[in-house]
C-alpha cells in the first residue's frame, strides 16, 4: 500500500508541474549581452539575461497587439 500512495503523490506533483506556463524561450543572446556590459566597465548579474528575455518578449507581445488592432500582419519598428 505504501508503494501506491507513493506513486499517487507522484503523479500529483507531476500533473501539477505541467500544468503551468513553460518559460519562455530565450530571446537574447547571453553572452553578447555579457560581453557588451563589460566593454562598457560595468558587470553583470547573472538574472540580467533572463529579465532581459522576459522583457523583450513583454514588448514583443505589445507591438503584436498593436499590430493587430491595426489590421496587418506585419509588425514594424513603429509598433515598438
Amino acid at each position: 500500500m505504501a508503494a501506491r500512495k507513493k506513486s499517487k503523490k507522484k503523479a500529483k506533483a507531476r500533473a501539477k508541474t505541467s500544468r503551468r506556463k513553460p518559460p519562455h524561450e530565450m530571446l537574447c543572446v547571453g553572452s553578447k549581452v555579457k560581453a557588451y556590459i563589460k566593454a562598457n566597465g560595468m558587470k553583470c548579474s547573472g538574472d540580467l539575461v533572463q529579465a532581459l528575455s522576459e522583457e523583450m518578449h513583454s514588448t514583443l507581445d505589445a507591438a503584436i497587439q498593436r499590430c493587430g488592432g491595426n489590421k496587418r500582419a506585419t509588425v514594424r519598428p513603429v509598433d515598438l
